[in-house]
């Protein structure tokens, strides 16, 4: 009985200290007392999200894609996946999570996208593919990282992601309704197992959905309860708009991004200079992501306006 009594108290203890701590993505941050009071007031992410529309200028984007997909295959997701890095890099309090009534600074920037495992085929499933900012990586090298990740989903593959999925699928509803909540409840406890955070695509700086490839505008996009993802951006069509330059009407290429936000991560501020570096990113791509090289050899690093 001792024996049991102790063991209860160590595990206690070290269940209290990981709470108290930090946990396998993040470290805690001491914030301000009405920031505290906003995990409160507005527990879930739905009740705390903020949704806006960004309608920017994409003719060079438009055109250098033209160029650089012979060279590396990139098309828009790329691009918007390299811009918002780029943004996460630049401005690290975008990069952050609420998780147990605590505000978490992520460790590393990780972005998650969603691909089709068959290219358009209605049937095919639905995949979401996560990936991490490596040091010093350049447009080229992610480029080449998200091929080998697509090739790999559309080769029939069993990932991280079949097996979770499989796993649940196998449990009957009666026992789904008990383990789902326990692990949501881990999680908020922050005792959820590394190995389980790395692997699952919700557990990400931000996700991309990109509707235009579906030749589809921008959509509104929930944020999920499950997993640590403050940030969600629904990318549209690019399409010719008539506007007006120097009293000339003129057509340019639009694109439209509609963004989900959590604000108890932080402030409208703070958000305003992530979507400007993403803006920045994306209506310079030359400049921003290729380089003075028609290869792309010379591109700058997308972590280069870390702090």
């Amino acid at each position: 009985m001792t024996t049991l009594v102790v063991l209860g108290v160590l595990v206690g203890a070290w269940a209290l200290l990981k709470a108290r701590s930090s946990r396998a993505d993040g470290h805690v941050l001491r914030v301000h007392p009405y920031r505290r009071l906003l995990w409160f007031i507005t527990p879930s992410r739905a009740q705390a999200s903020v949704s806006f529309d960004m309608t920017l200028d994409a003719t060079e984007l438009v055109a250098w894609l033209e160029e650089a997909h012979p060279v590396c295959g990139a098309h828009m997701t790329h691009a918007v996946v390299a811009a918002c890095f780029t943004a996460l890099a630049e401005q690290p309090r975008m990069n952050r999570f609420v998780a147990g009534h605590r505000l978490y600074q992520r460790h590393g920037e990780w972005i998650t996208f969603s691909m089709k495992r068959k290219r358009l085929d209605r049937e095919a499933k639905v995949a979401m593919v996560k990936l991490r900012l490596e040091p010093g990586e350049t447009f080229l090298q992610l480029c080449q990282r998200m091929e080998g990740v697509i090739g790999e989903q559309r080769s029939g593959v069993r990932t991280h992601e079949d097996a979770e999925y499989g796993l649940f699928d196998a449990l009957p509803n009666a026992l789904l309704e008990l383990v789902v909540p326990l692990a949501r409840w881990l999680d908020a406890h922050h005792l959820l197992p590394g190995f389980f955070i790395e692997g699952d695509g919700l557990f990400t700086s931000l996700v991309v959905a990109n509707l235009g490839s579906l030749g589809m505008p921008a959509a509104s996009h929930h944020l999920y309860e499950w997993g640590t993802c403050g940030l969600f951006v629904v990318v549209g069509k690019a399409e010719p708009v008539p506007v007006v330059e120097d009293g000339q009407v003129v057509v340019r290429q639009r694109l439209q991004l509609r963004w989900t936000f959590d604000e108890r991560i932080d402030d409208g501020l703070n958000a305003r200079a992530g979507l400007d570096a993403v803006r920045r990113v994306l209506e310079h791509p030359r400049a921003e992501l290729w380089g003075e090289a028609p290869d792309g050899s010379t591109a700058p690093a997308l972590d280069r306006g870390r702090p």
